[in-house]
This record gives structure tokens, sequence and C-alpha cells, in this order.
């Protein structure tokens, strides 16, 4: 996958990892904004977000101040000189937030799952030069995240940037919106000049939460943070409970641990070459394991059996997932491996009976 990407430069930013944004969930009031953002530049940050427009769940919630908040961002750049952020989730909002002098653009996770707002979006930004960064989807498709991200592209827009903020899902879990870690990984992996940023607030949910996925994001090696950060955070109008003080942010930024993303010893690489003879061996393996499955088709045709084997099946994943677990290897990773192993053996066998 190739996007035609320039880098995300702007004056007085550091390079170094990690690019910071913070500030409030929702522009609430004048004096909300300026508190916040006077004491986040204290702090040494240089990119102050905040949500003029708010997307709500359900409506009767407060749904940001809209076009009266946007003189407050304003102010925002003429007194501390940060750059400032908001979302936009159609083309008024972006009309209103470049006449405002909105620095870099943002795209929520709803607004990123329809490709019809996507494209809206991506017609009102022809011929306009400033950064977009883009959240994941609600839901983990990477092919929708990567289709929204073309579509800018297409339009012109060549200063981009992912944001990974989690997955909804239906089950309560220790996180508001599941990581799901896998997905930015292959991100990463097939548009890799492409900057990748974390919001450890919206996978958290929990302002505790937010320390440890800031440092997991760096360990993954992603290049900034997105972080909500209110003076009063008890207060807030907006997802209280996953904001942090500036002075607490501060301490969570002075406690990362950045590592290398790049350093190459002779151990290292002889332990490489030890990863890729299993992995050719893991390989010889499952072309033997399908030669065997194919031999089972042959006698399942031959008389007259149906393919899938509930109960074999089931064998398999409870035996294997119990081996898994005393060899070290997590039951839940086995199952997931060998329930790709089987759906190809399947695969491969109704081949033979359709011969």
């Amino acid at each position: 996958m190739e996007l035609d990407l320039l880098p995300i430069e702007l004056a007085g930013v550091k390079k170094e990892r990690p690019v910071v944004i913070a500030g409030p969930c929702s522009a609430e009031t004048e004096e909300q904004v300026m508190t916040t953002a006077h004491a986040l530049a204290n702090n040494g940050i240089k990119i102050f977000r905040a949500g003029i427009w708010k997307p709500r769940t359900k409506p009767g919630g407060f749904e940001g101040n809209g076009e009266k908040a946007l003189p407050w961002m304003q102010r925002v750049k003429q007194e501390t000189g940060m750059y400032v952020t908001t979302e936009v989730a159609n083309a008024d909002h972006v009309e209103l937030a470049l006449k405002y002098g909105i620095d870099i653009l943002w795209i929520g996770a709803r607004t990123t799952a329809s490709p019809f707002a996507m494209q809206e979006i991506a017609d009102a930004l022809q011929g306009v030069d400033i950064p977009v960064l883009v959240k994941n989807p609600v839901n983990p498709d990477i092919e929708l995240w990567i289709g929204g991200l073309e579509r800018l592209n297409q339009a012109g827009i060549k200063r981009l940037a992912a944001i990974h903020r989690g997955f909804s899902s239906a089950d309560k879990k220790i996180y508001r919106n599941i990581p799901q870690w896998h997905i930015p990984i292959e991100l990463r992996r097939r548009i890799p000049t492409l900057p990748l940023f974390c919001d450890p607030s919206h996978i958290g949910g929990k302002r505790e939460l937010v320390a440890p996925l800031c440092q997991q994001a760096m360990d993954l090696g992603m290049d900034g943070l997105i972080i909500e950060s209110h003076c009063t955070p008890d207060m807030a109008w907006s997802d209280a409970a996953q904001q942090v003080t500036p002075d607490i942010l501060d301490y969570i930024l002075n406690l990362l641990v950045i590592r290398k993303e790049i350093y190459t010893t002779e151990s290292l690489t002889e332990l490489r070459k030890q990863i890729d003879e299993c992995d050719d061996n893991l390989i010889q393996e499952l072309s033997k394991r399908m030669r065997v499955a194919r031999e089972i088709g042959v006698f399942k045709k031959e008389h007259n059996m149906t393919v899938l084997q509930t109960g074999r099946y089931s064998e398999i994943l409870d035996k294997r997932g119990s081996q898994g677990a005393l060899c070290g290897v997590s039951p839940m990773c086995v199952r997931k491996i060998f329930e790709a192993i089987h759906e190809e053996s399947v695969r491969q066998q109704l081949e033979i009976l359709n011969m």
C-alpha cells in the first residue's frame, strides 16, 4: 500500500518520539479552555486539542459549543503559541475550522466508518494543505481505515497521520475500547511512512489506564500520543473519567521510557536467524499437514462423508489449546492458529470433493 505522503513538520515541535497533542475532550467555556491551555503550554506541550463539535451516542448530552468556541482556539494560538486542532465530521465543520485558522484537523472514529462522510470531507479539503489525523473506525476494519486515508490522499492531502483509539465491543472489558494492537501494527506494516498516534484516553476510558497505555504505545514504536487533559477533570462536561490534569500528564510523560526503534547487534542477528529457521520448519510442517488433510479429503469423497466433522474439530481445538498452555503459549493464541489451519484444511478438502 502506497500513499503520496509528506512529513508533518511543525515549527518548534520536536521530531523525537512522542509528539504529544493534549487538551480537553470538549471546549466548554473560554475560561476552561484558556486555563488548560496555559497550564499545558507551561509544561512544554506544543499542540492543543479540544472538541468543538461533539458527536454523542444519544441526544441530550453536551454536543459542543460549535462556532462559538472557535475564537477561543484562536486565543490559545495567540497567547501560548501552540498549534490547535479539533475534530471535523462534515464539510461545514471543515469550512469553519479553516476560517478560524485551525492548524490541524482530526477525523473521529464514527466518521471514519462512513465512506460518504469521508468523501464529503475529502471534497471539502480539495486544494487545502493542512495536516489531517484519521482515527480508526469504531469497528476493527483496517480496510475501512485505509480507505478513509486514501480518500483524503486522493483529494491532495499529503500530510496525513493515523490515530489508534481502540475498537468498540459489546463485551464489557477493562478498556472502554479494545486496543487490538495487531491492527495498527498491520497498518504500520502496510504504510510504513504513515505517522501513527495513540489515543490512550479513548482506549482506556479511565485516567488510571492512561500511563500504562502510553508506555505500551511507545514500546510498539508509535510516533505520538493524543491525550485528553482538563484543568478540573472531575467537572468536565464530557468524558470526565478519562481526562487528566496538565500536571498529571506532565508526570506521565516524564516517566515514559522511549526505546530505540532500530538497534541491531550480532546477538540479535543470531536470534533472528533462529526465528527464521523456526518459521521455515513451521511452513514445512504446515505443508505436510495439508498433504495429509488432502488425503483425508480423498477418503471422505470415496466414502461419501461430509468434510466438516464437528466432533473431531472440537477435539483438536481443546487438545492443542491444552498442549499450548503446557508449552508456555496461551490457549487463545493456539486456538486462533488452529482455527486458521482448520479453515485451510476444509477449503482444500472441499476442492477435492468438487473435482
